[in-house]
């Protein structure tokens, strides 16, 4: 007998851990794990292994075969402060209990899961471990864990137990069939999990689509809990459309019809299942929150995270599963690797999402709801992914000063002759927009121009540029387009005095040509933020950038003439000015710098009528 064993009455074995099980004890139950309820995943995922061997060997060996009817079977004891469960896998011998639960980071899983170097992939079974620590969490919530385990084959059953703290022991026991049951003695603070529903509630989200049923005792009787099927594996030809809705309203907590249904199974060199759902309705959102991908990915069946990011933030509003066999977790299961595997899965899922969009869009009435609930989620996207950033703008369809709705595509085969850009006005108010006095000039030459109404609209068009070789261009930057007015001594004369009165504020003061209805109104530098980026970076509370706008007046308007009479005569225009100046703001849809002066202003204005 080696010095890490002791013996002990009644054929009872003392044995040390195999390594430094202190400090790696203490990392498994205080820092690989963030959440204590991780233990019974573990757990279940042990026992499915152990089931899924034993089915295995069956294929070559009938008197291994599993029970009629095989499941993990779970049970409560509060009195005794005890979770219980059991498995009808393939057990474990002495020597095994030693080897695997004797010593940290040694895997029965991945020992066999090596033994089957040589098996064709399709008759391997699905395991889920692969570290050897996961049994080890089980010590988060209990102070002391008895595993008893009968080999298939074998007559005699072993008890292995430990308190965690160094040391195990070995002894016979009894168990009247092969398996392997663990009894874990519960921490006084731990015992929120010796209540039933708590226990349900943690193996539904961990472990409800694993193969084998997961059974829980309640008066003396074992209960199915678990669902046992994961739908996204099976064919879609088995799968009604009832099936996917019930499945979706259970994935998302929603109450509503799935918009799109995305199922799949990618083949090849990487292989998984897609199951995934655009709504029909935008949810219901109490308090704003970050929004992110929380598509679901599991591993084997078994729920790993809904933090992977799958998809990118902008689309966001996509709910699913991805299930897959070949990604590498690391020790924990908790936190993802930084691995090609899932870089390829979340680049495949993204093609696939747009190309079903692509689809969708076709259907014009379809798509409109679509853009209605998401379409401004969707956008981010063409300011953040500039590699898809062009595709994604091509779904959407805008309104425009010569239609209730068009798409790029079709904004730039009715361009006429001699037009080169793509002219768009961004605000917030859809209705406004039209009334804009930036629209006028472009209506003179027949030129189209887009009305962006969402906030990001103010963003995204400079970060993509153009759209098919024609460059993207605010309409409140377009000062080339239009030739510098003829004007008088006196309109020459007022811009001057204007352009000193409100120095600081403006670049300049000039006289348009493309104003035929309002008096004046503010241009944006060609170069740096157009005024509707300018707008929502003062009320983000952010610095803005570039030169003031510029201030055009319509030398032909009674207000101007007014004014420019008002310079000749040498009069002070200070409040004029102002006035002015406040006037082109709020029809671009800004504020006055100051409202109560304007306010005044305006009063001081009409009594003088």
């Amino acid at each position: 007998m080696s010095a890490t064993e002791s013996a002990s009455p009644a054929g009872e074995e003392t044995r040390n851990f195999g390594t430094e099980v202190g400090r790696l004890l203490d990392l498994v139950v205080h820092s690989l794990y963030s959440d204590r309820e991780i233990f019974l995943r573990e757990l279940v995922a042990n026992a499915a292994d152990a089931t899924d061997k034993r089915r295995f060997l069956a294929l070559s060996d009938g008197s291994l075969a599993l029970p009629e009817s095989p499941a993990i079977k779970i049970s409560l004891d509060k009195l005794g402060s005890t979770i219980t469960i059991a498995d009808s896998g393939t057990g474990m011998s002495k020597e095994e209990l030693a080897d695997h639960l004797g010593t940290i980071a040694r895997s029965g899983t991945s020992n066999f899961t090596a033994s089957l170097a040589e098996t064709q992939p399709e008759e391997r079974p699905s395991l889920i471990g692969q570290f050897g620590v996961g049994f080890y969490s089980a010590f988060m919530v209990a102070d002391e864990v008895e595993v008893i385990s009968r080999k298939i084959g074998a007559a005699e059953a072993w008890e292995w137990k430990s308190a965690g703290r160094g040391v195990y022991t070995l002894k016979p026991a009894e168990r009247e069939e092969a398996g392997t049951t663990i009894i874990l003695h519960i921490k006084p603070d731990a015992e929120e999990f010796l209540e039933p529903l708590r226990l349900e509630t943690v193996i539904k989200k961990w472990a409800d689509h694993i193969a084998i049923p997961i059974e829980l005792e309640r008066d003396g009787k074992y209960q199915a809990i678990t669902e046992g099927t994961a739908l996204w594996r099976k064919p879609k030809a088995d799968i009604s459309t009832q099936d996917y809705a019930e499945f979706y309203r259970h994935l998302g907590h929603m109450f509503d019809e799935p918009w799109a249904t995305i199922h799949w199974r990618a083949e090849g060199t990487l292989e998984f299942s897609a199951l995934l759902f655009i709504p029909s309705s935008k949810p219901f959102m109490p308090v704003e929150e970050v929004k992110h991908s929380k598509v679901r990915l599991h591993v084997k069946r078994m729920f790993i995270t809904d933090e992977a990011k799958l998809l990118p933030d902008w689309l966001s509003f996509v709910v699913g599963v991805v299930d897959t066999e070949d990604l590498p977790l690391n020790v924990s299961r908790e936190i993802l690797q930084s691995t090609p595997v899932l870089d390829k899965i979340r680049k495949a899922l993204l093609n696939r999402v747009l190309s079903e969009l692509k689809n969708r869009a076709k259907d014009v009435e379809e798509f409109k709801i679509f853009q209605e609930n998401f379409g401004e989620t969707l956008k981010h996207g063409i300011y953040e992914d500039t590699g898809h950033a062009a595709e994604i703008a091509g779904l959407f369809r805008f309104e425009s000063t010569k239609e209730a709705a068009t798409t790029l595509d079709e904004y730039i085969a009715r361009m006429p002759e001699g037009q080169d850009a793509i002219y768009y006005l961004a605000g917030t108010d859809g209705g406004s927009l039209k009334d804009s006095p930036q629209l006028e000039g472009f209506a003179a030459k027949g030129y189209e121009v887009l009305l962006f109404s969402d906030p990001i609209d103010a963003f995204w068009p400079s970060r993509m540029d153009s759209f098919k070789d024609k460059k993207l261009k605010s309409a409140s930057q377009a000062s080339d387009l239009f030739a510098a007015a003829e004007t008088s001594e006196d309109i020459t004369a007022l811009c001057t005095a204007l352009g000193k009165v409100l120095a600081g504020k403006i670049s300049e003061a000039a006289a348009s040509t493309r104003l035929t209805g309002s008096p004046a109104m503010l241009v944006a530098a060609e170069h740096g933020p157009d005024l509707a980026m300018q707008r929502m970076l003062r009320r983000a509370g952010r610095p803005s950038f570039g030169l003031p706008p510029k201030l055009e007046i319509n030398p032909t308007h009674p207000l101007v003439l007014a004014l420019a009479a008002r310079a000749k005569a040498e009069a002070d225009l200070t409040q004029d000015a102002e006035l002015l100046l406040d006037l082109a703001k709020l029809q671009e849809g800004d504020l006055p710098d100051n409202p109560a002066e304007f306010v005044k202003a305006v009063a001081q204005a009409l009594a003088k009528e």
